[in-house]
């Protein structure tokens, strides 16, 4: 087997591998204490979480496949933050050796960081669990809860503002219409990922406009 081989196979054991366990955790937890819940109660809320992530899933994996490569694709959607944490380490990693993405190197680049990166995610979610109990009187301070409660917006304002800034023109036409669609749509909470392939097919699009109109001399 070549690479590409090697990494698909090591990939499919285990990404079945930790849905079993996924699956088996919750299963255990209902046979051991005998609480199950109502089968029709459990489809329902099987079907209201698919409508959001089935779509939700096909877009990232679209999206962000071609980006990751083979083996960073694999790690990324096993050890989960996407979005938030893998790809922004991934294109960085690839930006700063000065390599792009479906290249061998960017593969390879793309696999390292997302590996690194899930461990130094471990560590510090490992240091986070053994710390919450002492830190809890300052982590429910009154002064510092609009700090947390603001975490999220700030790590993507910070990611964001990186990139708008390399090439802000390619990211006006994306960012008024999503301004748009959110102001006059309300968008079911968490359904915000079924907006990634529509996004960057605009963004692709108002891109390539600019391209030929001169507007821009590299993509």
């Amino acid at each position: 087997m070549n690479y590409n081989d090697r990494v698909h196979r090591i990939g499919r054991i285990t990404g079945i591998s930790v849905l079993i366990m996924i699956i088996l955790i919750p299963t255990v937890i209902c046979m051991k204490y005998n609480i199950f819940p109502p089968v029709i109660n459990l489809l329902k809320g099987i079907g209201m979480v698919c409508m959001i992530y089935i779509p939700m899933c096909a877009a990232e994996f679209a999206t962000y496949t071609p980006m990751l490569g083979t083996s960073g694709s694999y790690l990324a959607f096993v050890t989960g933050n996407v979005t938030n944490l893998k790809i922004p380490c991934a294109l960085m990693c690839m930006e700063n050796v000065g390599v792009k993405p479906q290249t061998e190197e960017g593969e390879v680049i793309a696999g390292i960081s997302i590996a690194v990166s899930a461990i130094v995610t471990v560590i510090v979610v490992l240091v986070g669990m053994l710390a919450v109990v002492p830190l809890e009187p300052v982590l429910n301070s009154a002064v510092l809860k609009p700090a947390f409660d603001n975490i999220l917006p700030a790590l993507f304002g910070a990611l964001g503002a990186y990139w708008i800034q390399k090439q802000w023109k390619l990211a006006v036409t994306p960012l008024a219409i999503v301004v748009i669609v959110f102001a006059i749509f309300n968008i079911p909470a968490g359904a915000e990922g079924v907006m990634i392939p529509v996004m960057g097919v605009i963004s692709v699009i108002s891109a390539r406009i600019m391209y030929n109109k001169k507007f821009i001399k590299e993509v």
